[in-house]
């Protein structure tokens, strides 16, 4: 017999929704993740991502936000906010994480 145990995801609330400027971005200090960038976009969705470009690690997190990509501001690679991988003709990839928005809180999943 075969039993399955499902661990509760540990959710963690970053901030509120308007805390974020529509465009913008908060930095999220990670002891175990490193930085993680939350993303506010104009269409008010919220991204998250390693705030590490795959190019030479520089930071997204002061990046332009454009639909649901970022530019990093050193190399101008775009970045797509929903899974972390390098636009075309670009290839790399941070680490994605997943976010929900609860009553206007932000929750970041570790």
């Amino acid at each position: 017999m075969t039993t399955t145990i499902e661990v509760a995801a540990d959710w963690k609330r970053v901030c509120r929704m308007e805390e974020i400027p529509v465009l913008g971005s908060r930095v999220v200090k990670s002891a175990r993740h490193g930085d993680i960038a939350i993303f506010r976009n104009a269409e008010d969705e919220i991204f998250a991502v390693h705030d590490k470009c795959p190019h030479k690690g520089g930071p997204l997190s002061p990046g332009i936000v454009h639909g649901r990509t970022v530019t990093c501001p050193l190399h101008s690679w775009k970045i797509q906010l929903e899974n972390g991988e390098a636009a075309a003709p670009d290839v790399g990839c941070t680490r994605p994480f997943q976010v929900r928005v609860e009553d206007g809180d932000i929750f970041l999943q570790l």
